[in-house]
């Protein structure tokens, strides 16, 4: 098991967006409407600082999407790669995200948690977040 010395928690750039994107097809749990290059080159250029990655020698360990709209946090795409879960990984990016967050003045952080994702609804209870059952998240796709 490597050490969390080894973990580099940094913003991405453009040029990670590919190695993102393959990233989330092999952690993450499921897929949005976004999920493509064109969506993440829009994030990055419009929130340069708001994609946040932990590399591992060099190789992606895990990511978070810290978007803050100028009222609200909402954290989005927290995964973390198979074999470094239960590391400290998740921690780090979330931390990483919440001191963004105070940064900007942010007072409350919000995540999109599937509700079949038990493993990290573990995560999200460790970080100290929990459900709002009295909200559901209401969509419309626009494409």
């Amino acid at each position: 098991m490597a050490a969390m010395t080894d973990l580099r928690i940094r913003t991405a750039t453009p040029a990670d967006l590919d190695a993102v994107l393959a990233f989330w097809k092999a952690a993450a749990e499921g897929t949005s409407i976004s999920d493509d290059r064109a969506g993440v080159e829009r994030l990055v250029e419009r929130d340069p600082d708001a994609l946040i990655l932990a590399e591992r020698d060099g190789e992606p360990a895990g990511t978070v999407i810290a978007g803050f709209d100028g009222w609200r946090c909402h954290l989005y795409r927290l995964a973390v790669h198979p074999d470094h879960r239960r590391l400290g990984v998740g921690g780090a990016l979330l931390a990483a995200a919440e001191e963004r967050f105070v940064r900007l003045g942010g007072r409350r952080g919000d995540a999109m948690v599937l509700d079949r994702n038990e493993t990290a609804h573990h995560a999200w209870r460790s970080a100290g977040y929990a459900p709002q059952p009295e909200w559901s998240r209401w969509v419309k796709p626009f494409v």
